[in-house]
């Protein structure tokens, strides 16, 4: 039985090949549907010791669209080509983030995940 190759991994979905923006965007939908409200956060370096990444402009509060999430991931993969980009889900019932994935990693050949 081989094993995979050694290479860092990084929460939900890293195992997968790189997701295409149509993926992406099946993904925010499922967030969408299950009522969460989804945000995307960039990090340089993503130790996991650190716990903290960057906000990218605010979480989509009021009726976001698939569309206008991959939007914002667009414009973040293009003005933080060096960092590692995720999209989060925050649950406004329990008050935390619920769910996130990788998206683009630096330094890939395709530029996503």
């Amino acid at each position: 039985m081989k094993t995979l190759p050694k290479e860092r991994r990084y929460e939900t979905l890293s195992y997968l090949p790189p997701l295409t923006d149509q993926q992406i965007a099946k993904q925010v939908e499922f967030l969408l549907d299950q009522g969460f409200i989804p945000g995307v956060e960039f990090e340089e370096d993503p130790q996991p010791e650190t716990h903290f990444w960057t906000m990218w402009k605010l979480p989509f509060f009021g009726g976001a669209t698939a569309n206008e999430v991959l939007a914002e991931v667009r414009e973040c993969r293009s003005e933080n080509p060096n960092c590692y980009i995720r999209v989060i889900g925050f649950d406004n019932i329990k008050q935390c983030q619920t769910v996130s994935f990788i998206v683009h990693k630096p330094n890939q050949n395709q530029g996503r995940y």
